[in-house]
């Protein structure tokens, strides 16, 4: 046989040894010749896991299910009626930046939730574990006093919704330059409070 023949066999038959190996270690015992495991198992990252999670978190609440909004990812939270992601988030950074809300009255001071989306939320929350909608007797939860707007603190100021440490700051520059507030409807003219904002504000304030 010519050497360029042996060769050529000499390679064949090298491929052939390493396919063999190959072909054992990729496949599991038991399964036949032709059947290859290419992956040990679907990885957190993989389509169908990510298939599957994005189908848990539209799943619509069970009977009976609560969402600790103490606890809870933006993608929980987003399961919550009249909730979506968008504002799923908004609730995320204010407990980051404010801490814990323990219940629906703390929940009230993030912007975009009124007392009417407060309502449809109560039976389906919880606070560190406890359910938010209601007091240990089982009757549904009084939120917060109203905040006397010429006594109130900046940090009374500061947890009702929609104002933050700016607006309340503004609230008592405000009340050191033009005195007391006649009205709630006098908050308009203090910088960052709209039509909307104090509108918003209405039941959550008092003007004595």
């Amino acid at each position: 046989m010519p050497p360029s023949e042996a060769r050529a066999m000499l390679l064949l038959l090298a491929l052939a040894v390493v396919g063999q190996g190959v072909r054992y270690l990729i496949t599991r015992p038991g399964e036949p010749p032709g059947q290859v495991q290419l992956l040990g198992g679907l990885s957190t990252g993989s389509p169908r896991a990510q298939r599957d999670s994005a189908m848990r978190q539209a799943k619509p609440l069970g009977p009976g299910e609560r969402i600790d909004v103490d606890l809870a990812s933006a993608a929980e939270l987003a399961r919550l009626p009249k909730i979506g992601l968008r504002l799923a988030k908004v609730i995320l950074a204010d407990r980051e930046t404010h801490g814990p809300f323990r219940s629906l009255a703390g929940l009230d001071r993030v912007g975009g939730i009124g007392p009417g989306l407060l309502k449809l939320l109560a039976p389906h929350v919880a606070f560190g574990g406890t359910p938010g909608g209601s007091t240990a007797a089982g009757a549904p939860e009084i939120l917060a006093p109203a905040v006397d707007l010429n006594s109130a603190t900046t940090s009374e100021l500061d947890a009702l919704p929609g104002v933050g440490p700016a607006r309340a700051a503004a609230i008592l520059q405000y009340r050191l330059q033009h005195g007391r507030f006649t009205s709630v409807a006098e908050l308009e003219r203090v910088p960052g409070f709209g039509r909307a904002a104090v509108a918003r504000l209405q039941d959550r304030l008092t003007v004595p």
